[in-house]
């Protein structure tokens, strides 16, 4: 392969991202709106200098949704997706996501004036985000909640 070959292949960035979440009587997940194109997606970003992935994932959370909670060490999944770049390219990431048990969302926080947030059923989250992986990593997770028995929810009734 000559250095032309090699500079067309997509190289492929990491992220980190939240999956947040709470359960009651139904297992809700936090979607936000991105900044530019206002879509429903989760917090996420770069990795951090200094900080672990799953932290830099628990503070993408606080800075765009003023969430905290117990972050897991380990990725429930991970996802691809095409980042469009200002200049109109796209960079191709691969997205680490880390759930989120969510125990407070502040009343301020960083991004609140940039960024929309809702609670959402799992289902209703897999519905609106756009990435496919990602609907079936949310999914995937609600149904493992929903087997280990932390919840009890109407859209998978325990037998």
């Amino acid at each position: 392969m000559d250095s032309a070959s090699l500079d067309d292949r997509p190289s492929t960035r990491q992220q980190v991202a939240a999956l947040p979440y709470r359960v009651g009587a139904v297992v809700e997940i936090m979607i936000v709106s991105s900044r530019e194109t206002r879509r429903w997606v989760l917090p996420k970003g770069w990795p951090m200098k200094g900080k672990t992935l799953h932290a830099a994932a628990a503070i993408e959370a606080l800075e765009e949704a003023g969430l905290e909670g117990a972050i897991s060490e380990l990725p429930a999944g991970v996802y691809h997706y095409h980042k469009r770049r200002k200049n109109g390219s796209d960079l191709h990431c691969s997205v680490a996501v880390y759930p989120l048990q969510v125990t407070r969302q502040r009343k301020k926080w960083p991004e609140k004036a940039e960024r929309t947030t809702r609670w959402v059923s799992v289902e209703e989250a897999a519905a609106v985000v756009q990435e496919p992986e990602l609907q079936l990593l949310i999914l995937e997770f609600g149904a493992s909640l929903r087997a280990k028995g932390e919840v009890h929810d109407s859209a998978a009734p325990f037998s």
